[in-house]
């Protein structure tokens, strides 16, 4: 079988491929690594799903090794850099571990389906892209870039849910069912706030001239986000105690207290059929 030379712009491809690669500052890690990190970060403070009978120190032995070899790559820095970031981190996760527990709590206190906290923490997605969520955001405090994205995006592909490590969250956060959440990178969210699926956090506008802005909104202690409400802009604030119900779209503040809900039109077909007006309802998918 013979091999013919690559095309003219077949190696301008492989040219511009072996540049690119030369001029980039950061190395990536494979997905797979990152991956098998979140699973080692979940399993060392909840060993419940850890498969090896391993010790404590054992286990920190491990994931120290194995952070250190990734913060190594994503930072490009010494080894003793690499190795004295890990350590910082690991220094967090008694903190974590405790915001952890406080949040399998909420869930415990607030979802008449939750029987024990080993079902919290092994079967509920919304515990599992918090958890993640919280060990992400010491790495982002300690100005690791790139991997803090990287296991959020993990935790989002399995889960639905969608958090930005930059986020800022209190104590004792619930997700339910969660499924096409969206929190956004410089959203802040207090304490004891409850999320239901598909509720967005998000910007009004996607533009590269806000970066570095407050885009998203702040949820202050205590309220309620029902499915698939929609609440938008840096300076909306849902003041305290504020129930936001379904389907709202909100992109002006709310004072604490506040209750919020859309309200639907409900049109009762006739024996006739629909009224000309509601003709434009009959379509096929």
């Amino acid at each position: 079988m013979s091999h013919s030379h690559p095309s003219g712009s077949l190696r301008d491809l492989f040219s511009a491929i072996d540049s690119s690669r030369a001029a980039t500052r950061v190395c990536v890690p494979p997905k797979t690594d990152v991956h098998t990190l979140a699973a080692e970060l979940f399993n060392f403070l909840f060993p419940i799903n850890c498969a090896r009978d391993w010790s404590a120190e054992v286990r920190h032995g491990v994931l120290r090794a194995h952070l250190s070899a990734l913060l190594k790559q994503t930072l490009e820095s010494s080894q003793s850099h690499a190795t004295s970031v890990a350590d910082a981190f690991l220094l967090q996760l008694p903190g974590v571990y405790d915001r952890l527990l406080e949040d399998v709590s909420a869930a415990l206190a607030f979802d008449p389906a939750a029987e024990s906290g080993e079902e919290v923490v092994t079967s509920y997605p919304g515990f599992y892209a918090i958890a993640i969520y919280r060990l992400a955001h010491e790495l982002h405090h300690l100005n690791v870039l790139l991997l803090p994205r990287m296991l959020t995006e993990y935790a989002h592909s399995v889960t639905g849910i969608d958090i930005h490590p930059a986020a800022s969250i209190g104590r004792s956060f619930f997700i339910d069912h969660g499924t096409g959440i969206v929190v956004g990178a410089t959203a802040v969210i207090g304490d004891n706030v409850k999320l239901y699926q598909g509720v967005t956090l998000g910007g009004l506008q996607v533009d590269k001239s806000l970066a570095g802005t407050k885009r998203h909104p702040t949820i202050e202690d205590n309220v309620i986000i029902y499915a698939n409400a929609t609440i938008l802009g840096g300076q909306t604030v849902v003041g305290r105690d504020s129930i936001i119900g379904g389907n709202v779209f909100l992109t002006d503040s709310v004072p604490p207290m506040s209750l919020v809900y859309h309200r639907s039109q409900v049109s009762v077909r006739q024996k006739g059929g629909m009224a000309p007006q509601h003709t434009a309802l009959d379509f096929v998918i």
